[in-house]
């Protein structure tokens, strides 16, 4: 294991364990890690048997009698490619059951795993080692690529292209048509049609019950490496850059475009037709009017640069209209 994450053993080189905990729950056969300090005190009274933790981390107490270190790099890293390594010597692969429903002209990679109830439309690709899961539909021409996870109850519109390794979690729609109308001169409205795409780069997460819509022409753009929460909408003719976090609840208006390596904390809001440049942190909450032409943190609604909003609400404070 030491060796496999780039790290070296503190301890008993030949200690086994067979399943995680969190670091205050640390049973003898268990593995923990420490890599925020402030739990530090939980590493002096576990029962763990191995302890992840950093290649620089120093013991304030002495350690509990048997308990294996192994030093990492990262030690927050280091657990996640074990449960990366563990969770990919459980995965199992069939071809398919008679419970569900492929499209003759659908191709299918070697080592595809099927669920029941799924629907494959036709001319749809899906790439080697993909798992599909229960109750997932998957329209026409649809393109999937290798070694990616869609779980129950996904829905993936026509034209949509989908790059290696994502993950697609239960209930997220991708490719349903934008919040697109016209008003009429009688006040009502007139739908516009939406006839282009998603397109999701490689390596990206969406979240359970996220919508990604189709662009009414062209395509709306996920890029390489994008995480995207719960319940977040990303609207029609968006592009979201590379690399992009967006926590739970956040809303992006139509045709605008998000920076690469963004942070948009919990419940954000974009307005349309806007850009956010590159390397910027939205905290939670703010409303974005306006574009956003240099990196830095923002807070509030409207969207003030973070120290600046500070400034702002002590003097409000002082004001006493609180």
């Amino acid at each position: 294991m030491a060796a496999a994450l780039g790290g070296s053993v503190q301890g008993n080189p030949d200690e086994t364990v067979t399943s995680f905990a969190k670091i205050e729950h640390g049973k003898k056969g268990q593995l923990c890690f420490l890599a925020n300090m402030k739990y530090e005190h939980y590493l002096y009274t576990s029962k763990a048997s191995i302890m992840l933790v950093a290649e620089d981390f120093r013991p304030r107490q002495a350690l509990p009698e048997g308990l294996t270190l192994v030093r990492t790099p990262n030690p927050y890293d280091a657990l996640a490619q074990l449960l990366a390594y563990v969770k990919n010597k459980k995965k199992q692969f069939r071809r398919h059951r008679g419970r569900c429903r492929i499209a003759f002209s659908a191709s299918l990679g070697s080592r595809v795993w099927v669920g029941d109830y799924v629907t494959i439309g036709a001319k749809t690709r899906i790439g080697a080692q993909t798992r599909i899961c229960d109750n997932v539909t998957i329209g026409e021409n649809v393109r999937i690529g290798n070694d990616c996870i869609i779980y129950p109850g996904a829905v993936i519109f026509a034209d949509t292209v989908i790059g290696d390794r994502c993950i697609l979690h239960a209930g997220c729609v991708i490719g349903d048509d934008g919040f697109g109308n016209v008003r009429q001169e009688d006040g009502s409205w007139k739908k516009i049609e939406h006839l282009g795409n998603v397109v999701i780069g490689n390596d990206v997460e969406i979240g359970s019950n996220a919508t990604i819509d189709k662009a009414p022409m062209e395509s709306t753009i996920i890029g390489n490496g994008a995480r995207i929460d719960n319940l977040c909408v990303v609207a029609h003719n968006a592009k979201i850059g590379e690399h992009v976090a967006m926590a739970a609840l956040c809303g992006i208006a139509g045709s605008t475009e998000i920076g690469d390596r963004c942070i948009l904390a919990g419940q954000v809001g974009v307005a349309g037709h806007l850009k956010v440049a590159p390397d910027t942190t939205l905290c939670a909450q703010t409303g974005v009017i306006g574009d956003i032409r240099k990196s830095g943190y923002y807070f509030g609604s409207p969207a003030l640069p973070h120290r600046t909003f500070l400034k702002a609400y002590a003097k409000f404070k002082q004001s006493g209209l609180e």
